[in-house]
C-alpha cells in the first residue's frame, strides 16, 4: 500500500520503450530522428511508491525518516536521473537493472551510474523491509542460511560487523554468488550494487547517514540492530532466493515459490 504523498511519476516507473536486448551501449541505438523527438515521452523514470505508508514501519523507523529519505532524497535521485537523460537519449529505453549495468561501465561509471544505481538500491531497500520484520527466517531461508554461514547467529554477527565496519557512505547486502552458488555478504560504497558483479541480491540495508540519522542520531549499531530485529522482511528474501533459484543451483533445500 503506498503512502497518500503526491507522486506526479506513480505511472512511470520504468521506460516506455524496450527491447533492449545487451547491456552494453552499440552503435545499433541510434538517436531519433526529428520526427521522433518531437512525439517522444520525456517522463523518463518516477518515484515508485514505498510498498507500505510511511508511517507503517514506526517505532523504528519514523515517518519523518521516510518523508526525508523517500521524499527527498530518493526522489532527488530520480530528478537528477531524468535531468542526465534528457541531455541524450542514447539511454532510453534501458530497464533500470540494465541502465545499472551498462552504465557502470567496466568500473569507468558514466555520469548517470551514480543516480540510476541509487533508485535502484533506494527502491530494493524499502522492499526489504516490511511492518512486523525483523526475527528469523523461516522455510528454506534460514536452511540456506545455516548451510552457507553455519547458523543464523554467524550470519546476523557477520552481517551487522560488516555494516559497522563499512567506511564512509554504502551499503550492505545479502546476495546469491553465481559462480560459487552460495550466499554470501558484500560490502559496497556510495552507490554501487552488486548487480555490477553479476550477483543476485536478496536483502540490503542503506549505510547512508540520511538512513538513520533522525531517528538514531550517530548510533549507527541501535539502528543496524532494529533492523535485524524489527524491520528486516524475510518475505521478500523468500520470494527474491526462490526467483534466485530460477537462474542458479543452489542444491537443497528448495526455496518454495511464493
Amino acid at each position: 500500500m503506498g503512502s497518500s504523498t503526491c507522486n506526479p511519476f506513480a505511472l512511470t516507473s520504468h521506460p516506455f520503450v524496450t527491447g533492449f536486448k545487451s547491456p552494453k551501449l552499440s552503435h545499433s541505438r541510434r538517436r531519433l530522428n526529428g520526427s521522433q523527438r518531437a512525439s517522444k515521452v520525456t517522463a523518463y523514470y518516477g518515484l515508485k511508491e514505498t510498498p507500505y505508508k510511511l508511517d507503517a514501519l514506526e517505532p523504528y523507523m519514523s515517518k519523518r525518516t521516510l518523508e526525508k529519505h523517500w521524499g527527498e532524497h530518493h526522489r532527488g535521485y530520480v530528478e537528477g536521473l531524468n535531468k542526465h537523460l534528457e541531455k541524450d537519449d542514447i539511454l532510453y529505453g534501458y530497464t533500470l537493472d540494465e541502465l545499472v549495468k551498462v552504465t557502470y561501465n567496466n568500473g569507468n561509471p558514466l555520469p548517470e551510474f551514480n543516480n540510476a544505481a541509487q533508485v535502484w538500491n533506494h527502491d530494493f531497500f524499502w522492499e526489504s523491509m516490511q511492518p512486523g520484520g525483523g526475527d528469523m527466517p523461516k522455510y528454506g531461508v534460514l536452511d540456506q542460511i545455516e548451510k552457507d554461514f553455519g547458523s543464523f547467529t554467524n550470519f546476523r554477527e557477520k552481517f551487522i560487523e560488516s555494516a559497522l565496519s563499512l567506511f564512509g557512505s554504502g551499503w550492505v547486502w545479502l546476495v546469491v554468488k553465481r559462480e560459487e552458488r552460495r550466499l554470501a555478504i558484500v560490502k559496497t560504497s556510495n552507490a554501487i550494487n552488486p548487480l555490477v558483479w553479476d550477483d543476485i541480491p536478496i536483502i540490503s540495508l542503506d549505510m547512508w547517514e540520511h538512513a538513520y540519522y533522525l531517528d538514531y542520531k550517530n548510533d549507527r549499531a541501535k539502528y543496524v540492530n532494529v533492523f535485524m530485529n524489527h524491520l528486516v522482511s524475510w518475505n521478500a528474501a523468500m520470494s527474491r532466493m526462490g526467483r534466485a533459484e530460477a537462474f542458479v543451483n543452489l542444491g537443497e533445500p528448495k526455496i518454495p515459490v511464493a
